[in-house]
């Protein structure tokens, strides 16, 4: 069986005869992924004053960082600044087809992995950084027609997006969400259906009618919405901090859901301590409450997050194990 099969039939839930694996540094890897090339209407910037650097990206947001520290930045100045611009606002060429063409040709000579194309995020993650976060919080409540007009045209981006992917030979797609801090959603779940499930429906739904899955990244407690993200159409929830739910209890949800878990090894709670017993334990546990609906993986900052290569390989090792011997068996 392929990884591509594998991987599908772990998101699907059907009779996967091992789990998927997607680890680093020339590890078992099911994945083949892909992002859009080079826009054609923006060049990048970037300059430092002082200790700051600045810059942009192609949504229109300035950025800055401390020099030497920080490694990714924080919203300087955002896109739309005020109301007024959004009339004349102009959306990156992320739907230009001739961005998707390298994609598509390596997707082509790929016949044996799982073909995962990018997304920039769902609507909240691109409009929160459009308005900056603190003022598009309160958007959500004082400019509620401008909002839904700014995710109306976000969303049909993104759904432009899904057509290319699909023409490119995507197997699905993948975005970035964060929703949660670390005991509850950034807004009232109440909100959230209102505002937010019916795109997520929207999105989901274009990727569906055209035989693609959809990978989510979110970090933070989703708890709440986690019904709401499976019935909208969301195949693998790939969390960095399982452990944050209670492993035995976010399995119970995800297998009654018919979800995957795309998931390492916790990296809040397990990883950091460098206990390998308790990584190792860990990994088996998962493997046991998931099998059926579990993609294992790699963190891809170590250093972040205090961990150490040898650390990460006590993980893979066991899960490595656990899909060698499984087919082994269906050989």
């Amino acid at each position: 069986m392929t990884a591509r099969e594998v991987i599908r039939r772990n998101l699907e839930g059907d009779g996967p005869v091992r789990i998927g694996l997607d680890f680093d540094r020339g590890r078992r890897y099911d994945f083949h992924g892909a992002g859009p090339g080079p826009s054609k209407t923006w060049t990048p910037r970037r300059w430092v004053e002082g200790d700051t650097e600045y810059y942009d990206d192609e949504w229109g947001n300035i950025w800055h960082r401390l020099v030497r520290m920080s490694k990714g930045g924080e919203i300087y100045r955002p896109a739309l600044t005020d109301w007024d611009m959004l009339e004349g606002y102009r959306l990156p060429d992320l739907a230009d087809p001739e961005r998707y063409e390298a994609a598509a040709q390596s997707f082509a000579a790929d016949k044996e992995r799982f073909r995962l194309g990018s997304l920039p995020g769902f609507p909240f993650a691109i409009c929160r950084y459009l308005r900056k976060m603190e003022i598009y919080f309160q958007d959500l409540v004082l400019e509620r027609e401008r909002i839904d007009l700014l995710h109306d045209r976000v969303t049909g981006l993104l759904e432009a997006m899904i057509v290319r992917w699909a023409d490119a030979g995507a197997d699905g797609i993948f975005f970035c969400e964060d929703w949660g801090v670390q005991d509850r959603l950034l807004i009232r779940p109440g909100m959230w259906r209102e505002i937010y499930k019916p795109l997520f429906a929207r999105l989901c739904g274009a990727a569906r009618e055209r035989g693609m899955h959809v990978l989510m990244h979110s970090c933070g407690y989703n708890w709440d919405i986690l019904d709401d993200l499976a019935e909208a159409g969301i195949k693998a929830f790939q969390f960095d901090q399982p452990a944050l739910y209670g492993l035995e209890r976010l399995a119970d949800k995800l297998n009654r859901l018919g979800v995957c878990l795309y998931a390492p090894v916790d990296i809040q709670k397990i990883m950091p301590f460098g206990n390998r017993q308790q990584i190792e334990g860990e990994a088996r546990r998962m493997i046991a409450l998931f099998d059926g609906h579990l993609i294992a993986k790699n963190y891809g900052d170590l250093h972040g997050i205090g961990v150490e290569e040898e650390w990460d390989g006590w993980a893979y090792r066991v899960f490595e194990k656990s899909a060698l011997e499984k087919e082994g068996m269906n050989a």
